[in-house]
């Protein structure tokens, strides 16, 4: 499938001249593509991090070539991939786990290659900046219609790389949730859903203790921000259907201590 947008997603960050580099590239094979960039502001290195945004974001994005770019075994043994779902989208980045969870929310892997053509690479590949070099290039080629099997040998998707995504453990007196991500408001997002808190009996309006390690807060599980007086902690579920922490015109992440992979006890009052 070729496709006239390209989404792109790094932990480049835009104090350097990472991301305006790869857009150049690629113009440079497609002219005629449209580059969305959801974000380049994931942490350096979160690998699980980008995966879960790229994942979250994409049934808002147009179909067409999905690159995402969050590599730090960069210029190592992980292999330069370009996926296939079965939907027909096109993922192009490291096999790292990164691709996974988004191209499983569409109907898996239907196919996979090891990025290994050199037509499709820039002339000199660096060890640091694959990025540029690799994968923005196959992301265009992808873009203008080359075929996906044009760019290298197919891979058994059994043997791609897979991210331990942690799961919560809830029981009848409290739940254990991990924090996945703290965005730049300070909102921490859990790995837990709206139905697996209301199946613990918290439901809005519900008065619940939060604890980390010896530390204990006090929230109440709201449905929206304005239900709660400001420095107010609440439980709410967040725009991508997970339970988040928020302080009302504060950082629940502040305020907790908290940060990605940071464990949570929630128990209701």
């Amino acid at each position: 499938m070729s496709g006239t947008f390209i989404t792109f997603l790094s932990d480049f960050g835009l104090q350097d001249d990472f991301v305006g580099t790869c857009h150049g590239v690629m113009k440079r094979i497609a002219p005629d593509a449209q580059i969305i960039d959801i974000t380049h502001g994931i942490r350096p290195g979160r690998i699980l991090q980008g995966a879960l945004v790229l994942s979250n974001t994409l049934a808002y994005m147009p179909a067409g070539v999905h690159l995402a770019v969050v590599d730090p075994g960069v210029g190592g043994s992980r292999r330069p991939l370009v996926l296939q779902d079965g939907e027909g989208r096109l993922y192009v980045g490291p096999d790292n786990g990164l691709l996974l969870p988004a191209a499983d929310r569409f109907g898996g892997v239907a196919a996979a290659h090891e990025l290994a053509n050199p037509a499709y690479a820039l002339e000199r590949v660096s060890r640091t900046f694959h990025g540029r070099d690799l994968f923005s290039p196959a992301a265009a080629h992808l873009a203008a219609g080359v075929p996906i099997a044009e760019l290298g040998p197919p891979i058994d998707p059994a043997e791609l790389v897979r991210l331990d995504v942690p799961e919560p453990e809830i029981d009848a007196a409290r739940i254990r949730a991990t924090v996945l991500a703290v965005d730049r408001f300070g909102n921490v997002s859990l790995n837990l859903t709206r139905e697996q808190l209301e199946g613990a009996a918290v439901v809005p309006g519900t008065r619940v203790e939060l604890g980390r390690d010896d530390n204990r807060w006090f929230a109440v599980a709201a449905r929206t921000f304005g239900d709660a007086r400001a420095g107010e902690l609440i439980l709410y579920e967040d725009s991508y259907r997970n339970v988040a922490v928020a302080v009302a015109r504060g950082s629940a992440a502040d305020l907790l201590g908290v940060d990605k992979g940071s464990a949570l006890t929630i128990t209701p009052q």
